[in-house]
């Protein structure tokens, strides 16, 4: 059965980095787009970074110059680079493919909850 496993999650403060991963089996991963989304509580899930099998990257404006997405092929592994973490990127952090939240191949993850408060 094809799953996703987020990891790397935690809670920190302002201006903080954490690094968060998603180990994929099957073979889709590379070939595929895949996507970091979010979702904080009572707001619907959002894309906040995409890349290509190939390494072309798409970002959300409110994550531009601070998040960096990277993938490993090899290792089926998908990473999120965060730095200068604000309070709004608090939020439950899941990765599938695409980088339309409603229009994704794999069974959703249990994610990776990121909190980020003073």
């Amino acid at each position: 059965q094809v799953q996703l496993v987020e990891s790397g999650g935690g809670s920190v403060q302002p201006g903080g980095s954490l690094r968060l991963s998603c180990a994929a089996s099957g073979s889709i991963f590379r070939i595929a787009v895949m996507g970091w989304f979010r979702q904080a509580p009572g707001k619907q899930r959002e894309l906040v970074a995409s890349i290509t099998s190939g390494g072309s990257t798409n970002y959300a404006d409110s994550v531009k110059g601070r998040f960096t997405i990277s993938r490993d092929n090899a290792k089926k592994t998908l990473y999120l680079q965060m730095n200068s973490l604000k309070i709004e990127d608090t939020a439950a952090y899941y990765c599938n493919t695409g980088s339309d939240p409603n229009n994704v191949l794999y069974y959703w993850g249990r994610g990776t909850q990121v909190t980020v408060s003073s």
